[in-house]
């Protein structure tokens, strides 16, 4: 392997992990609700998500964030 070739191959290996992009759908399935319960809590802005081309997406580090201050939330209520 030439010696650009593997300096590219170890920045690219270094380079942060993508954040998965999740559809309202794909979001109703992970939390195991309806798409129009999502779609509810994301227009009420209780969910975190935002529009791309008039569709609401989310990431899903963002949402388990979210989850993980919801379930402290329940437990200290």
């Amino acid at each position: 392997m030439k010696r650009q070739e593997k300096e590219w191959n170890q920045s690219y290996e270094k380079r942060p992990q993508r954040t998965q992009i999740m559809t309202l759908k794909e979001v109703a399935k992970y939390l195991g609700v309806h798409s129009m319960t999502v779609y509810r809590l994301l227009k009420e802005k209780k969910l975190p998500g935002f529009k791309v081309g008039g569709q609401w997406r989310t990431k899903k580090e963002v949402l388990d964030d979210y989850l993980l201050r919801e379930i402290d939330k329940d437990k200290k209520s």
